[in-house]
């Protein structure tokens, strides 16, 4: 049980005191009713005696009595009714309520803090965010016990309204106070009028109530003297009168009113009765709000309850006794919750009456105290010495009547020495609670006894009478007397000083089971288990305890039910193991029944206390029910507030309740809400719990949709809502923004500069204020899920923001607009008329606002009414929300308005040491855009682009530039990581044909026709690299696009042409490009904009182009020039048949090169077309020289094998041509950048090895063109396309697409062409740390091969007649070559060199004559003429190629030999003739 204020032994003699009555003459009465009190008020405060009395037992042993107390009541004629005094017990409990602000009490149990108190509510819902912190803050280290005030308050009325019962004398008046004024014309006579009533009361028939203790009942005169008019001497002589009829010790005189009433009013006079008439509504602070209610409810009151003065005592003598003042109206006993209601409100209309009434203002504290001594006065003489006579007397009687010795003293010995009778059991017993024993009958002289001694506090006395008696009435079975007898003797049992004897609890059982199960009798049965509960608690034994509280609930009393449920609650909370699931099932048990009681504040505090223990636990259908009947009735008492929080608790937990339910629930919160909103129709917006948004998952898009792409006409693919972000693609979009950036600031990139970013979501950098463009749609992705089984329909659903206009261009800024949703001159909002979320769904809104001013706009959240569909709920199985995708929803009416905020938290921070080592998060700014000055708008169009080429193919497609704003845009670039995939053509580029329509048969290329007698010869032209954006120092990935006047006027829009080449690799490519533009206007926030594209190219195998170069053995050319050179092509066509490629035609070969142009074709074969069927190569022999070096201009050489010349020199060939040529450079870059540390130290030393490696490089550049014939839909195309090889070392071999090289040289040419066919998708990947390797110290072979280049011209055969001669002699002449650019010295041996018995069979048959070895130099790139004789004396066939050449560089001491290796063997026939 809860704990209470008193001790038990202190509840249990409060409980029982003796009665006295009062009975007061009508002058009497309009005295103590200048106090605004009746004369039983007026002592009620001073009824508790303050010393110690003491009185003699029959064994005359002197007693001593502590803190007795007496009750002064009215004498009412008519017992109470049963349903009055159930409305009474009602209207007690309902007033006490816990009071707010008090200190709250908590229990700790286990692992809980339970909240016992007035914060309860507070604490322990939902909503009530700090519980935890609360609870801790107040269990600090103290164990406060819960109090149930409105328990002790119930308990105590009830036991005083109880009705006086013939089986007991507890209730019966001992004694009777006849008060007359001395003001009285005759008080004596009054007196004895008095008295006569009282007898007349007592003794006739006519009265059946009140009940009194003996028939010679003590009477006390007491004289009331009002000092303020009476005339003391008068008074005086009164009671002098009256001393001398009634004796001292019957009559006393009470001087009272002593203060005059107009005196100054600053004295403060306590006043020590508003604790007894009040002292509940003190604690009702926190009452109903519509009703607060003012029922008078003291300790020990009377039967009645009333403010101010006894209606009955008014009119004097002449009141009806029999009315008394519980009689209800109506005549039902019972109460229904509307009578109740009305109740209430007539106690409260009594109170707004009187409750500013004071009481005692006559009085002084001098009269308090004469109260108080005539209240000890009559105890000490008139009411003690008539108990202790009484007691005497009855023992007399008993002992002479019973023929006991002595007295009971001695007499107990023997009951209880004796062999103890079995008692019988209750269910053994007959039914005869029936039986009535008459008044002078001596088993009730024994009880009558045992009640007097109880009342004086002679528990060991009253036992042993009580034992006695209970043994006489359970011999004649009269259940009821026994009853009576066994609650009292364990009462008694457990009050005796000393405790001789433990509690007797099976008495109390017997008493209840009796009480309950044969007299039928509640009210009996309540106060059993009231007073055996109180004591099992007071020994520890909760658990006994609570079963005796669980145990008498029943449907008969929904508010007793809920009383002792909620009592054996705190029994569980109290063990020593709290069981606190028990406590919150039982605080639940208590709750409903305190709700069916009418009670509905006590039912919402139980629901709170409970749901401490339920929350948090998993236990959701529990809390679910919890927090809707909390709902309820914080509804019922306009607690509206209350009811919205426990009702969205239901809505936003992971519910697992059937749909039906859930449908309800929503539909009772949605009611609620209502209720609250009109309230206060002008308030602010409230957050609305449902759908849950995952503010995280918020999209910001800046701009206008994607337009779709229209027939030919393709818009650029730019950024829409509806793509994925990919962080890979983003950086990579940044890098070309960075990248444009720097190239128009000269290298720079601003420190003010902003990616841009169209899409802001959470995996963007959000730190930044986004930037949007007036005029321009803002579109707001906000992702909605709905929890619940039932679909919900927003309607009118919009963004809410907050704007502040600035002119970004003046200081002066404009007035901050809150939540402008209407003001759409400022910011236009669009709205959703109807949304739809189907049950457990999420899904995306998305919301556009169109800001029309400059400045600062903050999106703060969303505005909608919440409601629900009509029929939402599932019906034989079938979901309802399938047919509720199309057409408009039918809402069933009842929807609420309201808003969610947008809270975006930004990413953790874990930069410095502090923020790693404490919890910090940065700012997220994507709702909070800033809205600049117009800017200009580009569009993109692409015609005819394709999304499939041949590799290498080149393909004439348009791009329309549009301005859809209203500012002009100037600078338009474009920027993309792979340039050489498009061209607009360079400076020299001739725009033919105009307009898409007119190019379709058209070749892409700039041609003319062929001269036929130059076929095989080449043809030349130049270029300057500046022509084609390569060499100007720029990023060759940013390319100008060439704008009429380099200014496209708002609405106006051109077409250019956009070559394009089919990447060299095949697969599917995604190229990005970046658009690039700027205003006319510059502007302090945005500086520029950009435009996204991604063009999807699949490409598919075309030809593949291997190419060598070497020296041509003839040192000299036909006009006797040197350094001739052999260019070797290998074309072969890879192309698989899938693709409908019919042949490719090699059309024409180009070279482009600062130092080497193609000079003729030396193929044997005739043929003037070479065409490549699928799988066949072609191998190609060209002829290279040296042209005249120009810095500046490639020469272009074209060597045509049709009829038609491509200028390779001309747009589009040329400048794909340089593209490649500058991303090769790019590679070759970065390859050697890695080698420049190792280049400084040896700088003298490798001076001399680069110029022997430049002797076997070449910067040769070769372009083979192609058509393609391909057969679709019956239809023939031609198709064009160019490769690019680029040569640059001497025998070392060249491919037209560099990055399977690898392949090619682990795997061979043949098993290369067999893993193509078989694993097209297979990719080696090699593993390997780069490293610094140092440029070697002595040249390799190869290259030195390359310093010094020799040729011998001699006959291939020749005749000699041995006959005649028998040395044959054959000149031999012996070119030397210097390729180098510096001076060097040649050393040439003739003799030979023995290596190997092979070698002796050649070249022993023949030798050289003359010098066995030459000293030459040679000049830089100088060509040497050396004649030699060989000598032979034998026919034969004979290899030449003996002579040893060695050179050096004139200022190096070390001889380098030049290895022949790579030559051809010199061979020689000498014919005998």
């Amino acid at each position: 049980m809860a704990q209470c204020v008193q001790s038990v032994q202190e509840f249990i003699q409060d409980s029982f005191v003796p009665l006295v009555a009062a009975l007061c003459s009508e002058e009497a009465e309009r005295l103590t009713r200048k106090n605004s009190l009746s004369f039983a008020e007026l002592v009620k405060p001073f009824c508790r005696l303050t010393s110690e009395v003491h009185m003699r037992d029959p064994n005359n042993q002197l007693h001593v009595i502590k803190n007795l107390k007496i009750a002064v009541n009215n004498i009412i004629t008519h017992p109470p009714q049963p349903g009055a005094i159930r409305k009474l017990l009602n209207d007690v409990v309902s007033v006490s309520q816990p009071a707010e602000g008090l200190v709250a009490n908590v229990i700790t149990a286990g692992d809980y803090d339970l909240n016992i108190s007035d914060r309860s509510v507070k604490a322990s819902v939902p909503w009530y965010s700090n519980w935890k912190e609360t609870l801790m803050e107040l269990n600090t280290s103290t164990f406060y016990s819960a109090t149930t005030p409105w328990f002790e308050s119930y308990r105590e009325c009830f036991l005083q309204s109880m009705p006086a019962s013939d089986h007991e004398f507890l209730n019966h008046y001992v004694a009777c106070m006849l008060v007359v004024s001395s003001s009285e014309p005759e008080p004596v006579e009054q007196f004895l009028k008095l008295s006569q009533e009282q007898h007349r009361i007592q003794h006739s028939s006519e009265y059946l109530y009140p009940k009194w203790f003996i028939p010679n009942t003590l009477k006390y005169y007491v004289l009331l003297h009002d000092v303020s008019t009476g005339e003391e001497q008068r008074a005086d002589s009164i009671y002098e009168e009256m001393k001398q009829r009634y004796g001292t010790q019957g009559c006393y005189l009470l001087k009272i009113n002593s203060r005059v009433s107009n005196r100054g009013t600053d004295e403060q006079i306590p006043d020590p009765w508003s604790q007894y008439l009040q002292k509940n509504t003190i604690q009702n602070q926190d009452g109903y709000e519509d009703c607060p209610y003012t029922v008078i409810s003291n300790k020990n009151t009377d039967h009645l309850i009333s403010d101010g003065l006894d209606s009955e005592i008014k009119d004097g003598l002449s009141n009806n006794f029999k009315t008394h003042p519980l009689q209800l109206d109506h005549p039902s006993g019972s109460l229904d919750s509307t009578d109740y209601m009305k109740a209430t409100a007539s106690l409260q209309d009594s109170k707004k009456s009187n409750s500013g009434t004071p009481h005692g203002a006559c009085l002084t504290l001098t009269d308090h105290d004469r109260i108080r001594q005539f209240i000890q006065e009559f105890t000490f003489r008139g009411l003690l010495p008539h108990i202790e006579k009484t007691i005497r007397q009855l023992n007399d009687q008993l002992i002479s009547r019973k023929g006991l010795s002595r007295s009971l003293f001695s007499a107990t010995k023997k009951w209880f020495s004796g062999s103890k009778v079995p008692e019988k059991s209750i269910n053994e017993l007959k039914n005869t609670s029936g039986l009535l024993y008459p008044p002078e009958a001596p088993e009730l002289q024994i009880r009558k006894m045992a009640d007097l001694c109880f009342l004086v506090q002679h528990y060991e006395l009253a036992y042993s009478c009580y034992h006695t008696a209970k043994k006489d009435f359970l011999n004649d079975q009269a259940m009821l007397y026994a009853a009576g007898a066994l609650e009292m003797a364990a009462v008694s049992a457990f009050l005796q000083p000393g405790a001789p004897r433990p509690y007797p609890a099976h008495y109390m059982e017997t008493a209840i089971q009796t009480y309950r199960d044969i007299c039928k009798n509640m009210v009996l049965a309540e106060r059993c288990v009231l007073l055996s509960a109180e004591i099992l608690k007071s020994q520890s034994k909760y658990s006994e305890a609570a079963a005796l509280l669980i145990r008498l609930t029943s449907e008969d009393s929904d508010l007793r039910s809920a009383l002792l449920l909620e009592q054996a609650a705190h029994c569980f909370i109290n063990m020593k193991s709290p069981m606190v699931r028990k406590f919150a099932f039982h605080m639940i048990l208590a709750g409903h029944r305190f709700s069916k009681a009418g009670q509905k504040k006590h039912a919402l505090r139980c629901y709170c206390q409970a749901m401490q223990v339920y929350k948090g636990k998993g236990w959701s259908l529990a809390e679910d029910h919890i927090n809707f009947t909390i709902g309820r009735q914080s509804f019922t008492l306009r607690q509206l507030d209350n009811a919205v929080s426990a009702f969205r608790h239901i809505l936003i937990n992971d519910s697992k309740q059937p749909p039906a339910q859930q449908g309800a629930f929503l539909r009772e919160y949605l009611y609620v809400y209502k209720n609250v909103t009109q309230l206060s129709p002008d308030g602010p917006l409230p957050q609305l719990p449902l759908p849950y948004i995952n503010s995280s998952a918020t999209r910001v898009f800046f701009g206008h949709d994607r337009r779709p792409a229209e027939g030919e006409k393709q818009a650029a693919t730019h950024v829409s809502l509806d793509q994925e972000y990919d962080s890979e693609s983003s950086q990579q979009w940044k890098e070309l923004e960075e990248q444009v950036v720097s190239v128009i600031n000269k290298g720079i990139i601003p420190s003010n500069f902003q990616p841009t970013q169209f899409c802001l979501n959470r995996y963007s950098d959000n730190s930044r204020f986004p930037l949007a463009v007036i005029e321009e749609p803002i579109t707001v992705e906000v992702s909605f899920r709905n929890p619940l089984k039932v679909p919900l329909l927003l309607t009118d659903l919009s963004l809410l923001w907050k704007f502040q206009p600035k002119d970004f261009n003046a200081k002066h800024d404009g007035e901050t607009k809150e939540l402008g949703t209407c003001d759409d001159d400022m910011i236009g909002t669009e709205a959703i008329a109807e949304f739809l979320i189907n049950s457990e769904e999420t899904k995306v809104a998305r919301l556009k606002l169109f800001p029309h001013q400059t400045g600062e706009l903050h999106i703060l959240g969303v505005v909608y009414n919440l409601g629900t569909v009509q029929g939402a709920v599932t019906l034989d199985g079938i979901d309802p929300s399938i047919g509720l995708q199309t057409g408009k929803f039918v809402s069933n009416g009842l929807s609420v308005r309201g808003r969610q905020d947008l809270e975006i938290q930004g990413p953790r921070l874990n930069n410095t040491k502090e923020e790693k080592t404490s919890i910090k998060y940065g700012p997220d700014r994507r709702l909070d855009p800033i809205i600049t000055e117009a800017m200009p708008l580009l569009e993109v169009f692409f015609i005819n682009f394709p999304t499939g080429l041949l590799c290498g193919e080149i393909r004439k497609a348009y791009v329309e530039f549009v301005n859809v704003s209203k500012c002009p845009l100037t600078a338009l670039k474009v920027v993309s990581k792979h340039p050489e995939f498009f061209t607009f053509g360079g400076n020299t580029a001739v725009l033919t044909p105009l307009s898409p329509s007119a190019s379709e048969n058209c070749s892409a290329y700039k041609t003319v026709v062929a001269d036929p007698t130059s076929v095989r010869t080449a043809l030349l032209s130049s270029a300057s690299s500046v022509d084609f954006g390569v060499g100007t120092g720029g990023q060759p990935e940013v390319i100008h696009v060439p704008l009429p006047d380099a200014v496209l006027l708002p609405g106006a829009s051109v077409q250019l042409p956009m070559w394009l080449r089919g990447p060299d690799e095949e697969g599917v490519h995604e190229i990005n490009f970046l658009f690039y533009y700027e205003s006319i206007k510059r502007h302090s926030k945005m500086c520029h904009r950009v435009l996204r594209h991604t063009a999807v190219i699949c490409t598919s195998r075309s030809l593949h182009i291997r190419a060598t170069v070497c020296r041509s053995n003839a040192l000299e050319d036909e006009e006797g020039r040197g350094d001739n050179m052999l260019v070797f092509v290998d074309v072969e066509n890879i192309n698989t048949s899938e693709t409908g490629v019919k042949e490719f035609h090699i059309v024409q070969v180009s070279s482009n090169s600062k130092h080497w142009k193609l000079q003729k074709s030396v193929n044997v074969s005739e043929d003037k077309d070479t065409k490549l069927a699928s799988r066949e190569r072609a191998k190609l022999c060209f002829k290279a020289v040296r042209c005249k070096n120009s810095e500046e201009n490639y020469t272009f050489a074209d060597i045509v094998f049709g009829n038609e010349q491509i200028i390779s020199s001309a747009s589009p060939c040329a400048d794909f041509f340089f593209q490649s040529l500058s991303s090769e450079f790019k590679r070759m870059h970065v390859q050697s950048h890695t080698h420049v540390s190792q280049r400084a130290t040896k700088q003298s030393f490798d001076e001399t090895v680069r110029l022997i490696q430049r002797c076997s490089e070449v910067d040769l550049n070769i372009v083979v063109l192609w058509k393609a014939y391909v057969v679709e839909d019956n239809k023939q195309l031609i198709l064009e396309g160019q490769h690019h090889v680029a040569l640059n070392t001497v025998g070392k071999e060249a491919f037209s697409f560099p990055q399977k090289q690898g392949f090619k040289k682990i795997l061979g040419n043949s098993d290369w062409e067999d893993l193509e066919q078989e694993l097209p998708e297979m990719v080696l990947l090699k593993f390997f740390r780069p490293e610094n390797t140092p440029v070697p110290a002595r040249p390799t072979p190869e290259q030195l091969s390359n310093l010094i280049k020799t040729s011998l011209h001699y006959p291939e055969s020749f005749n000699h007649s041995f006959h005649q001669k028998s040395l044959c002699l054959v000149p031999v002449t012996l070119l030397l070559s210097n390729c180098s650019q510096a001076v060097v010295d040649v050393m040439i041996d003739l003799r030979h060199k023995t290596t190997s018995p092979e070698a002796l069979e050649i070249h022993g048959s023949f030798t050289w004559l003359g010098q066995t070895q030459y000293k030459l130099q040679l000049k830089s790139q100088e060509v040497y003429s050396l004649q030699l004789k060989a000598c032979f004396v034998h026919t034969g066939v004979y290899n030449l190629g003996t002579p040893r050449v060695f050179a050096k560089l004139v200022d190096q001491v070390t001889l380098f030999e030049t290895s022949q290796q790579n030559s051809m063997p010199a061979l020689i026939i000498i014919n005998n003739i």
